[in-house]
């Protein structure tokens, strides 16, 4: 069966935000050495320096995982289809995370922000596990 176009696009997307993942990972790697080389005193550099590191390999191992994902999908791996759903439902964790913030703080632009986000997340589950498209992954459960 060929892929189904919207696996494409979530491809695509999986590859974009890996690539900014990358980028953003180098960044703050390139940021804390920047800041530790400013910082006239020891300790608070070194803290910047280390903090940049430790978040951006973070960044770039989520990186690893998006491009990882994005190759599964063009080649219509079912484990691409599940990890894209793990991917998702942390988004959406992110995302109910976010709205309950930003109601606390009473920012009605950050909520409009994350339920947009949500909305998304949940079309691409409900889409991930219709029949056609779990039948083009060869998937027979879940």
């Amino acid at each position: 069966m060929e892929r189904p176009a919207g696996v494409t696009i979530l491809a695509v997307v999986a590859f974009l935000f890996g690539g900014l993942l990358a980028l953003g990972g180098l960044g703050m790697m390139l940021g804390g050495a920047v800041l530790s080389r400013m910082a006239n005193s020891g300790g608070l550099g070194m803290l910047a320096g280390v903090g940049g590191a430790i978040i951006g390999f973070i960044l770039l191992g989520f990186a690893v995982v998006y491009i990882v994902d994005g190759i599964g999908l063009m080649k219509v791996a079912n484990w691409a289809r599940i990890l894209t759903i793990i991917l998702v439902g942390l988004s959406l964790l992110r995302s109910a995370f976010g709205m309950m913030r930003s109601l606390g703080h009473l920012n009605p632009v950050a909520l409009c922000f994350a339920l947009l986000i949500a909305a998304i997340d949940v079309w691409i589950l409900v889409y991930l596990f219709k029949p056609d498209v779990k039948q083009a992954f060869g998937a027979t459960s879940f």
